[in-house]
């Protein structure tokens, strides 16, 4: 057969394929919707599972945010005066098939806490893909020469260990001391003395060896941890230009002959991410597809891999992301489901099997909600 008539036929093959076996991006600016039948799902089981996602709203943080220092501590940086209700978008196969929430909430960028560990991952997998961190399990001093990994505690702790959270690295970082000790600096948060394990030896989800681990990837990019996420990550994915990631007042440092501020990976002290659900849901999406976004390969597939892959002491983590391999969080959920979690119930939901992300902010009875979503897929 002439080649010209094969290329015609192949043309005429892929043309016939079914949409849904290209992937979906929604271009900047917009984001394509379809009705829950399209997408295999129970319309009625659906509107249940949103009406009982509309209904369950966090009690902490307050609407206002006032029980923020009696719960964390002294704030280091400002929150805002107050936040949405529960609010939420359900993604399947890359279209919106529902979105819920007071007028205007799905676009409003709020705190979200703790996901910002999860964007901390990510700016990790693009240095460790570069080659600008090249070895996970090397000690983070080996690299990060400003004193903070040189006793001989924190001289072992890795890359790897401050991702899995088992870094038990020692010391203060912004006016905060790793050990939670004191009520004025951590409120309802503090922590009773216990001894110190080697690093890579035991689990503790710790803000302020976060915050080290922040610091330590600013001195590696030599560039503000925002600005890194703004150009690789959140501008190709099409994000809008609302978020911010609002530093502590005290994280300013020079960083060869540059004023710089190196953020944290939460809100616990005020600060931290701050976004809406709709740009939470185009970073879900990016994860769902391995990394992908539609020609762009952002985050390498080997990084997502390690980065969702349970660790050998935390409760059910990967790399900054909370996984369900052991069905403990979420039963009835797959088990290669994995999520981005902020206090006040700030969730990115990431369900492979299902071609699913589902974004709930200031969420309460989390774990049924998304059974309910679950539950309500028919195909």
């Amino acid at each position: 057969m002439h080649k010209a008539i094969v290329g015609i036929a192949l043309c005429a093959v892929f043309a016939a394929l079914p949409a849904a076996q290209v992937p979906y991006y929604p271009p900047a600016g917009q984001w394509a919707h379809k009705s829950p039948a399209e997408l295999g799902f129970d319309p009625a089981k659906l509107n249940e599972a949103v009406e009982f996602m509309k209904s369950s709203e966090t009690r902490s943080p307050a609407r206002d945010f006032s029980d923020q220092e009696v719960v964390n501590g002294k704030l280091l940086a400002s929150i805002p005066t107050e936040r949405a209700g529960s609010n939420g978008l359900v993604i399947r196969r890359g279209y919106i098939v529902a979105e819920f929430g007071a007028p205007g909430d799905t676009l409003r960028p709020d705190p979200t806490y703790s996901v910002a560990k999860s964007m901390l991952s990510t700016v990790t997998g693009i240095a460790f893909d570069r080659g600008l961190v090249p070895d996970l399990d090397q000690p983070v001093g080996a690299l990060v020469k400003d004193g903070g990994y040189d006793s001989p505690q924190n001289s072992k702790v890795t890359w790897r260990n401050h991702l899995q959270q088992e870094s038990e690295w020692e010391g203060e970082m912004w006016g905060k001391n790793a050990n939670f000790i004191g009520t004025e600096a951590f409120g309802r948060a503090e922590m009773k003395p216990r001894a110190i394990m080697p690093p890579g030896s035991h689990y503790e989800y710790n803000d302020v060896r976060i915050n080290r681990f922040a610091l330590s990837l600013l001195r590696m990019y030599k560039k503000p941890i925002p600005d890194v996420f703004r150009d690789e990550v959140m501008n190709p994915i099409g994000a809008s230009s609302t978020w911010k990631w609002v530093p502590y007042a005290n994280a300013y440092l020079d960083i060869d002959g540059k004023r710089m501020a190196s953020v944290s990976g939460g809100t616990r002290w005020g600060g931290g991410m701050w976004i809406s659900t709709y740009d939470m849901a185009r970073f879900g999406l990016l994860w769902l597809r391995n990394g992908k976004w539609g020609a762009k390969q952002i985050v390498s597939p080997a990084y997502v891999k390690m980065a969702t892959t349970p660790s050998a002491h935390g409760p059910d983590y990967g790399f900054l992301w909370w996984l369900n391999t052991k069905q403990g969080l979420w039963p009835g959920s797959p088990t290669n489901a994995f999520r981005a979690v902020g206090q006040g119930g700030n969730i990115i939901y990431i369900d492979p099997s299902h071609d699913l992300v589902v974004v709930w902010r200031w969420s309460g009875a989390q774990a049924q909600g998304f059974q309910k979503v679950v539950a309500a897929i028919t195909s």
